[in-house]
């Protein structure tokens, strides 16, 4: 068994996308890539709407950071992302040397610091839902072409009903294609009742099913993985749970939080014991899992590999 907590890969040169159903999870999550671009000194481009942008700064003050002091060290520089959209559409279609002079002149100023440099950017994800697919596929190879040429990382992001849409299902594995890092979790809570379990093996086969990874991943092995940890927090902890399922990378993480920080424990049992294998069932069918402890209970998470 491998216990460990693997990091979003957001190193310099990474191109991320994250696909979100909730406002929240976007910002939490954006939020904790630009706190983490602040406290490492590097230059932040927000490429966002002014609700999002509002929200991720929201999340830097609430890391304990603050955002007008960040704006006045030039260490962040937002821009709304439909101006920037607009100025990179001339003739309502993606012009590559618009995009070259407005991003690029404003990612290669930011160069110019020395810092390195972080950017969030929607655009993309503005067009999807606009329903200009291809136009989002080429702003996505544009960003990889700039990529080329200056060294950053690069975070973008599309909504989830986005992904409900199966004829684009080619289109999204493109997308994905065109990124070095996919982030993609859906979360739901559930009741600690008797067929609790059922109905979060309910919830991680729509959510595969739907998902750019589809058929990647062995919907046999997720449910088996939530069935056993949803049990024991029905059984074990005796509260409420939520279950979380998470691409990231190479593999999709399914995580069962309850609100009670009893240890989950290996037991050694006999073959002929009605209980006490489920742990030993999900190390024999993930590839890593762990618990990561907060003060109001736990996380149990499991991670099986992406075909």
């Amino acid at each position: 068994m491998t216990v460990q907590t693997p990091e979003t890969a957001t190193g310099t040169g990474e191109h991320v996308v994250q696909f979100y159903d909730r406002e929240s999870d976007l910002a939490r999550a954006v939020g904790a890539y630009l706190a983490q671009a602040v406290r490492a000194g590097d230059a932040s481009i927000v490429i966002a709407t002014p609700a999002h942008g509002a929200a991720f700064r929201d999340e830097l003050a609430a890391a304990g950071l603050d955002p007008a002091r960040i704006d006045r060290d030039g260490a962040a520089r937002w821009l709304d992302a439909a101006t920037i959209l607009s100025q990179v559409m001339p003739e309502g279609r993606i012009d590559p040397q618009a995009f070259q002079t407005v991003v690029g002149g404003v990612m290669r100023e930011a160069a110019q610091s020395g810092r390195e440099i972080r950017a969030y950017g929607e655009m993309v994800g503005l067009l999807w839902d606009a329903g200009d697919v291809l136009g989002a596929i080429e702003l996505e190879k544009l960003w990889n072409g700039l990529a080329r040429e200056l060294r950053f990382s690069l975070w973008c992001a599309y909504h989830g009903h986005s992904l409900a849409v199966h004829e684009r299902a080619d289109e999204l594995h493109e997308v994905c294609h065109l990124h070095t890092c996919v982030i993609d979790e859906a979360t739901a809570r559930f009741a600690a009742v008797a067929d609790g379990p059922l109905a979060a093996r309910r919830f991680v086969s729509s959510v595969l099913a739907r998902r750019p990874y589809e058929g990647r991943v062995s919907g046999g092995d997720a449910k088996l993985v939530v069935s056993e940890l949803a049990t024991n927090a029905v059984i074990h902890a005796g509260t409420p749970f939520a279950v979380s399922v998470r691409c990231n990378g190479p593999s999709v993480r399914i995580s069962v939080r309850d609100w009670s920080r009893t240890q989950p424990v290996l037991r050694n049992r006999g073959p002929a014991s009605p209980s006490g294998r489920g742990l030993h069932l999900v190390t024999a069918l993930t590839k890593a899992w762990g618990v990561d402890y907060d003060p109001d209970g736990k996380a149990v998470w499991a991670e099986l590999p992406l075909g």
